[in-house]
Parts: C-alpha cells; structure tokens; sequence
C-alpha cells in the first residue's frame, strides 16, 4: 500500500498527516509549537516543491507514506490516478495506492500563517498562525489518519481517492 496525502502547498497539514501516520506525534492531546515545528517538511516547502512527491517513511505496516502539494490545479490527482493504474497493469505492480486530501482539515489560521510564512516571507506573523492553526486542527488530522489507514486496509480498488470533506 502506498498513502499520499495530498493538499494545496504540502508542507503543513500534509506534513503533520504523514507524521501522525507514521507514529512520529502523539495523539490524544494539542501538539506543542515544538513538537509542531519539528515535523519533517513543516513549513519548509516552497511553491517549486509543488507536484514533488515526497516520501515520509514506512509504517508499522509496511506501506510507503508520500505527500503533494498540488496547488490550485484540480488534474493533478486524477493524473497521478491513471498514472498508478497504467503503471499497475504495464508492470504487475500489486501496490495499491490511496490518495487522502488534508484539505479539508485547513484552519483560517493556517491558511493566513501560510500566506504569510510561505508566500510573503514574514515568518514572524505567519509561524505564529501556523502554530495556531496546526493545533486547531489536529485532532481532525489524527481522525482523518485514522480513516484513511481503515480505508486503505478494508479497500480493494487499486487506487482510492479520499477528498475528506467530513473532517472540517
């Protein structure tokens, strides 16, 4: 199995899913601003990082964990869909993939912290926000997680496409 957790830049709330993934946060409590800033790829990423995959780690299981950033385009999913399905059938590959959109679990205050940190480079206002923000919506990431790893166990399509509108 191959997770992607996919959302507009893909350096906050996909980065904290994929950490959370990987047992590499606690659950059950807010994050600290330590702990959150902390996360590999956090806040790192720039807009020429947009449609790189980036591997996270391997989970107690065995599966592969990846983020995107897709930007503002709404193909970039759907592409790497039938890009997973040609390259299943042409070389037997027997890894399914679930695709998890974080979007859903955005707070306002991580959207402004990341225009501001991200776009204007005024790190003093938008990593504050950010912080704010990523412990706003935590625990709708851990929930999200959570879903998406039952998801990806209970499934037999060869790619799933999660947009996760439940987790607001």
């Amino acid at each position: 199995m191959i997770y992607i957790y996919n959302d507009y830049g893909g350096t906050h709330t996909t980065s904290l899913a994929a950490a959370y993934h990987l047992k590499q946060l606690p659950t059950g409590r807010k994050l600290t601003k330590e702990e959150i800033l902390n996360v590999s790829y956090f806040n790192t990423l720039t807009t020429s990082d947009m449609g790189k995959l980036i591997f996270h780690g391997v989970d107690e299981d065995g599966n592969s964990v990846y983020t995107i950033g897709r930007g503002i385009s709404k193909y970039v999913v759907p592409a790497l869909k039938n890009l997973s399905l040609l390259l299943q059938v042409k070389y037997q590959c027997q890894e399914n993939v679930v695709f998890s959109n974080t979007s859903p679990t955005v707070p306002f205050a991580m959207t402004m912290g990341g225009l501001f940190s991200r776009r204007l480079k005024i790190d003093s206002i938008g990593v504050p926000l950010l912080v704010l923000g990523a412990k706003q919506c935590c625990d709708n990431i851990v929930r999200m997680v959570e879903y998406t790893k039952q998801i990806g166990k209970s499934t037999n399509e060869k790619v799933t496409i999660l947009e996760n509108k439940s987790f607001k």
